[in-house]
């Protein structure tokens, strides 16, 4: 089931998670399942879990290209544009901002405070689209123990790619021996538990363009991953930056809401100023953008076939099991003091029993935490 949108309603709604959507790409798909699915009923889950199991099936920035898709399925080709440019927007311009500070002032502003408070809202965040999404995700007992495994491979730091695939196919496998669809299995919820800057170098514009696309045509998985890709080519292979610029650039793809990506509008902004900022984010999301409109009319038939909808189950369940891992790792960082654990769980039982809007939980959170700092 899917409703059809307005494009301003669309554009309203991810222009408010872009700036409020801290915590990486699992937080960024808990806001995204809590408000187009709980709240907005414009997609429904299994409608939502097909299009975050092919998001991180293609490279980039998965939780970009989820906003991507649901704007293409809500609104058409416009809604494409008008929802994947509307979350990626804040945190670019954000982004271009502190680089301009940092150029100016040779450090990052101090916001250990704010994301002390921000930080424990995500884990509930998080941990309450885990519960949302778990029935549709784990629907028989194949499915569990596929996510069992998925888990155990991810958190041992085999690729993520290899591991949704590898899910897919024993998904597939499962269902060509007859392992049965409707078996009911028990309740899934045993499964939750800075440094000065140096000038910039001078980089041209094609250079730099060349250098993002190759960046977001073939990078899979979290902002770590982005890290080993960018020091290889912008301080080994071309030294544009040095390691502690890229460490700052990085920081801040981490410190600013919306996708970890946009380190290319800060790296940009180093290198070739408010223009270089523009086309290196332009061109690390632009293969993002047409993979998306090149695969998305393909999800819908792969749902129609019985093959293709066991391996995409599989992806589903490999995928919901990864956003587990991260949420679990999320927590051992961010859950530090009693404070810091009260405050997740009072988010968490806020947003399951209430439904309150997390935006201003994250708000309440940043308040505490600069306060508190």
């Amino acid at each position: 089931m899917t409703t059809r949108v307005p494009l301003r309603e669309l554009a309203v709604l991810f222009l408010r998670l872009g700036l409020t959507a801290f915590g990486g790409p699992a937080a960024h798909v808990a806001l995204m399942e809590d408000e187009v699915v709980q709240r907005r009923k414009w997609l429904d889950s299994q409608r939502f879990l097909d299009m975050l199991g092919a998001a991180n099936l293609i490279p980039g920035p998965s939780s970009s290209e989820l906003a991507v898709f649901i704007g293409y399925e809500t609104a058409g080709v416009l809604g494409l544009l008008v929802a994947g440019a509307c979350f990626i927007l804040p945190a670019a311009l954000l982004s271009a901002a502190l680089a301009a500070v940092y150029l100016r002032y040779g450090s990052l502003p101090r916001v250990a405070g704010v994301l002390y408070g921000i930080k424990p809202i995500i884990i509930g965040v998080v941990t309450q689209a885990i519960v949302a999404l778990a029935p549709k995700a784990l629907k028989t007992f194949a499915l569990i123990a596929i996510a069992l495994a998925a888990g155990l491979a991810a958190a041992f730091g085999f690729d993520m790619l290899a591991v949704l695939v590898v899910a897919g196919l024993v998904a597939l496998a499962f269902a060509r021996l007859g392992v049965r669809k409707d078996t009911n299995p028990p309740s899934p919820s045993f499964l939750l538990f800075a440094p000065l800057a140096a000038a910039p170098a001078s980089v041209g514009l094609v250079a730099l363009f060349v250098t993002f696309l190759k960046v977001g045509a073939l990078v899979f998985g979290s902002g770590y991953v982005l890290l080993a890709f960018l020091r290889e080519d912008l301080v080994t292979r071309l030294h544009w930056l040095t390691e502690a610029q890229l460490v700052d650039a990085v920081a801040v793809g981490q410190l600013t809401p919306g996708p970890v990506f946009t380190t290319a509008t800060f790296i940009g902004y180093l290198l070739a100023g408010p223009l270089g900022a523009l086309v290196a984010t332009f061109a690390i999301f632009l293969p993002g953008f047409l993979l998306v409109a090149a695969i998305k009319p393909l999800v819908a038939r792969v749902r129609s076939s019985p093959a293709a909808s066991a391996f995409l189950d599989g992806v589903n369940a490999a995928s919901f099991a990864l956003m587990t891992v991260v949420a679990f790792q999320l927590g051992r960082a961010s859950l530090i003091d009693v404070p810091t654990i009260a405050l997740s769980v009072v988010s968490t039982v806020v947003l399951v029993k209430w439904r309150v809007n997390p935006t201003w939980l994250i708000a309440g959170g940043a308040l505490i935490g600069a306060v508190a700092k």
